[in-house]
């Protein structure tokens, strides 16, 4: 017996995946709902039914980003064995690998959004993507913390100015990846920002 729905939520992910993938690679405002609807295959009916406005839809677009493999919660969330100096490492490279990854357009539609997303902080989107990048700095602040709780080499930081510096870098990523800025010259930066607790 068929389940009601999951047809349609199979087919809400496949269209957030293409809706995804064209505002990552135009941007929020160089991305039109006509561009929209012929990426994700759906009627100007049906995609206000299901997602309404593009405001909303970018949040939801936001929701499934940091749902995928390679987020920064979902990498951290997966060292959890590791010692948390190690684990700050691999945040480094593994987040320069993804955005350097070929299935996909470079750079990080989180940290992208700050620029080619909605600017106001009051709309719907907006405030998903500030809280985004609020609970991706929580999630390397407590790993820190740990970092330092187990006796990583404190230098001239706290654990919290540690965490800022962690996440600018990683978002400043993104900008250097649209640069072209060659992987294993960032993988050399990350190294050096490492020494602060290897």
């Amino acid at each position: 017996m068929r389940v009601a729905g999951r047809p349609r939520l199979f087919e809400e992910q496949a269209a957030l995946e293409e809706a995804m993938q064209l505002f990552w690679r135009q941007g929020y405002e160089g991305t039109s709902m006509s561009q929209l609807r012929e990426a994700m295959g759906l009627s100007s009916a049906s995609l206000y039914h299901a997602f309404g406005s593009k405001d909303r839809l970018f949040g939801r677009v936001i929701e499934h980003y940091v749902s995928r493999p390679g987020s920064v919660v979902s990498i951290i969330s997966a060292s959890h064995a590791v010692p948390a100096g190690e684990a700050l490492t691999q945040l480094l490279h593994r987040s320069i690998d993804e955005q350097f990854d070929d299935s996909h357009p470079r750079g990080c539609l989180v940290a992208l959004a700050a620029t080619v997303g909605p600017q106001d902080h009051g709309t719907e989107s907006g405030r998903i993507v500030a809280d985004q990048r609020e609970r991706d700095y929580e999630a390397i602040a407590a790993l820190t913390r740990r970092a330092f709780d187990e006796g990583v080499p404190a230098t001239a930081v706290t654990s919290d100015s540690l965490a800022r510096l962690i996440h600018g870098f990683i978002l400043a990523l993104a900008t250097q990846t649209h640069d072209e800025t060659p992987p294993q010259d960032l993988h050399a930066a990350a190294d050096a920002l490492a020494t602060l607790w290897s």
